[in-house]
Order: structure tokens, then C-alpha cells, then sequence
């Protein structure tokens, strides 16, 4: 409700609540009794199904009436200790925002003062020797569940447009000073679309020189012809002998790793359209010291054998 402000929201929102429990007694009260006959027999509502299925006028069952009476008197008492009506702050004044005070704050406040004095004292570690510590590496691997999984997956192998962190083919660099940079500052990925550049032959030619740098199925005719036009349209980026760069994370096209795949018609779109592929930067939302543990983590996925020592 800070969020607004014109004082006519809050007045809406404190009547629509105020409203809302109102009618919830109502309609219990108005349902506390059924109508009767003159014989004492609940009256029908006139409402037949299947020729013989009728509804009786009986009130709601006992228990079904002293649960939504519960109910009510929960809100109620919800309202008065906890904001909800308008501008209350309630009896307890909570809050879930981050400012001052807030629980949020508090339970970071005491986050902090649990766990701080941890990742401090990691935070003055080679990554290489955090890489190496157990316990490190498992405060590290809850992070990336947190924070990564979702899109590297739990077992860090990527899928279609995000990269396998368990190999050592690195879009940016593989040191662990470079992973903890992309961590913090995140990655921003741009492949220009080269079709109306190209054409649609000369796309499936340069598809065709593409596939052979790594060795797959191709037409050599095409490729031959492609050649040239890598070298005129793409060897700025992945280089004359298409390997790429770590600089601005054009990726190698002459190993066996594809962010997108290698078949013919993927390596055709994605000369045609181009690709974009954005990393988050978690500096703000995690600070530097959980991203110590974090990029030591990632930098073991890949170095078993040196993290393990």
C-alpha cells in the first residue's frame, strides 16, 4: 500500500476487506436455518434432477458452520496483529519489505551475523584452494542449486543454450578469476543475424564450411564456397581458423561442443537469425563473498582432479 499515493486506495482496499468478511457472515447467518412445512419437514427448493433427485431446504451442517466462523474470527484477528487492512501496520507492525526493521532485514541481519564470519574467512582464500576445501565446496554447491540450477541444471550440464559446466570448453575463460567475474558482472552474448547478409545459399554454405571445421557431415562443394564467406562475415569474431575467443565469448566452432547444436538446420538458423543469451550478474543480490564460494564451486565442476588435492 506505500506504493500508492492517492489516500483513495486505501480507503478501497479497507472497504473491500471489510466487505468481503461481512458478506462471509451474512451468508453463514442467512444459512444458519432451513424453512420448515407446517409438519415440520424441511420445505424442497423446487429444484429436480433426474426425475426423482430433490434439494431440501436443511441448513449448513454444524461443524461445516463453527469451520467458516473459525475462519472469519482467524481473518479478523490476522487483521488487527498484521498489515492487511489498507494501511495498517497491525499490532505487530511486520513487514516483508527490505527496508529497516522489516523481517527481512532481520533475518538477513541474523543471517549475517551466523554465516558472515564463514564466507569472510573464505573470501581471503586463493579460489583454487576453496575449489579444494570440502566444506567450501559444499556451501558452494547449495548456492548453485539455489541460484543456477534452473538453468545449468543440478548436475551443471547446461542444455540447449546454456553452457555445460562440468567440461573445460569456456565461452569467457576458464580461470577461476574469470568465472568469478562472470559471476558477478554476468555475460551478455550477441551472435548478429548474417542472413540477409548472406542469403539463403550463401547461409547454407557457410553452415556446410562450419560443420567441417569440427569434422561433421558436409557438402565440400558448399563449404568450399563458405570458406570464403566466413571469412568476409564471421572470422571477426570466431577468428580466420574459427576458434574463437575468449575476449568477447565467441565460441570455438572447431571442437565437439554446441550451445545450440550441430546439426545443418540449427547451424542455418543461427546464421539467419542470430542468437542472444544473456548470464545474470548476482554481484547485488549475492555480494562478493557467496560469490567467492560459488565461482570456486563452478571451477571445480570442471577440475576435479585439482580440487580434489
Amino acid at each position: 500500500m506505500a506504493d500508492f499515493v492517492s489516500g483513495f486506495w486505501n480507503i478501497y482496499v479497507m472497504g473491500l476487506v471489510a466487505l468481503s468478511i461481512l458478506f462471509c457472515v451474512f451468508i453463514l447467518v442467512s444459512n444458519m436455518k432451513g424453512e420448515r412445512n407446517a409438519d415440520g419437514e424441511a420445505k424442497l427448493h423446487g429444484h429436480v434432477w433426474d426425475e426423482t433427485l430433490a434439494e431440501y431446504n436443511n441448513p449448513l451442517p454444524r461443524w461445516w458452520m463453527y469451520l467458516f466462523w473459525l475462519t472469519i474470527f482467524f481473518a479478523i484477528v490476522y487483521l488487527v496483529l498484521y498489515p492487511g487492512f489498507g494501511n495498517n501496520k497491525g499490532l505487530y507492525g511486520w513487514s516483508s519489505a527490505q527496508g529497516e526493521g522489516s523481517q527481512y532485514a532481520r533475518e538477513m541481519q541474523k543471517a549475517d551475523e551466523t554465516y558472515g564470519p564463514i564466507f569472510a574467512k573464505y573470501q581471503t582464500e586463493d579460489l583454487k584452494a576453496v575449489a579444494a576445501d570440502p566444506e567450501a565446496n559444499a556451501m558452494g554447491g547449495r548456492l548453485f542449486l539455489t541460484y543456477c540450477a534452473q538453468c545449468h541444471g543440478s548436475d551443471a550440464r547446461g542444455a540447449k543454450g546454456f553452457p555445460n559446466l562440468t567440461d573445460n570448453d569456456w565461452l569467457y575463460g576458464g580461470e577461476p578469476e574469470t568465472i568469478k567475474t562472470t559471476v558477478l558482472g554476468g555475460r551478455f552474448g550477441v551472435m548478429p543475424a548474417l542472413g540477409p547478409v548472406l542469403g539463403g545459399e550463401g547461409t547454407k554454405d557457410v553452415a556446410n564450411y562450419v560443420r567441417s571445421l569440427s569434422g561433421l557431415a558436409h557438402d565440400s562443394l558448399r563449404a568450399q564456397r563458405g570458406k570464403e564467406l566466413f571469412a568476409q562475415n564471421c572470422a571477426a569474431c570466431h577468428g580466420p581458423d574459427g576458434k574463437g575467443s575468449h575476449a568477447i565469448g565467441a565460441p570455438n566452432l572447431t571442437d565437439k561442443t554446441w550451445l545450440y547444436g550441430s546439426s545443418e538446420a540449427t547451424i542455418i538458423e543461427t546464421v539467419t537469425k542470430g542468437r542472444q543469451n544473456q548470464m545474470p550478474a548476482f554481484k547485488d543480490f549475492l555480494g562478493d563473498a557467496k560469490v567467492h564460494l560459488l565461482a570456486a564451486y563452478v571451477y571445480s565442476l570442471s577440475n576435479k582432479t585439482e580440487a580434489a588435492k
